[in-house]
C-alpha cells in the first residue's frame, strides 16, 4: 500500500500505521475482581489439613476389574522404574487374574524375575448391609 497514493475514484489509501492509530483499544467492561472485595458471607474457612493414612503401599499392585494388560503394565513399569521387587495382591475371585498377571510378566515381559513368594490367607470383610463374610487372599512377589 502506498501513503496517501490517490487510488482510482477520488479515494486515497492510508499506510498500515495510520489504520493501526485509527483503530481504539479493546478493553474489558467486566474488571477482575480482587479476592479482598469478595463479601464476607461468601468467605470460606482454609480447609484444615488432617492427616490421612496412607492408602498404598510402595511396590504393590492391587488387581482389580480392570484389563489384565492394564496390571502388566504396571508392574513392568515398577521394574523398570528400579524397584527390586513388587507385590501383587488380590481378593476373592480377582486371584486367578493376579496369578496370570504374574506369570504373563515372568514369562513374556521381563524373564529374570523370579518368584519370591507367594502367600494366601483369609480377611473378614464389612458387607453393605452390615454384616461380615470371609475372602480370601493372595499376595504374590515378584523379585529382580
Amino acid at each position: 500500500m502506498y501513503s496517501d497514493q490517490e487510488m482510482p475514484g477520488g479515494q486515497t489509501s492510508s499506510t498500515v500505521n495510520d489504520i493501526a492509530t485509527a483503530q481504539t483499544p479493546v478493553t474489558n467492561p467486566v474488571a477482575p475482581m480482587n479476592i479482598a472485595q469478595s463479601s464476607p458471607s461468601n468467605a470460606r474457612a482454609p480447609p484444615v489439613q488432617r492427616p490421612r493414612p496412607a492408602l498404598r503401599e510402595e511396590n504393590t499392585i492391587f488387581i482389580g476389574k480392570k484389563p489384565t494388560m492394564g496390571y502388566v503394565l504396571a508392574v513392568a513399569t515398577q521394574f523398570q522404574g528400579g524397584a527390586p521387587q513388587c507385590k501383587i495382591k488380590a481378593r476373592g475371585q480377582i486371584i486367578s487374574k493376579a496369578v496370570d498377571v504374574a506369570e504373563i510378566v515372568r514369562h513374556k515381559f521381563l524373564n529374570e524375575l523370579k518368584l519370591g513368594s507367594v502367600s494366601i490367607s483369609t480377611e473378614e470383610v464389612e458387607n453393605e448391609d452390615g454384616t461380615k463374610s470371609k475372602v480370601s487372599c493372595i499376595e504374590i512377589i515378584l523379585l529382580k
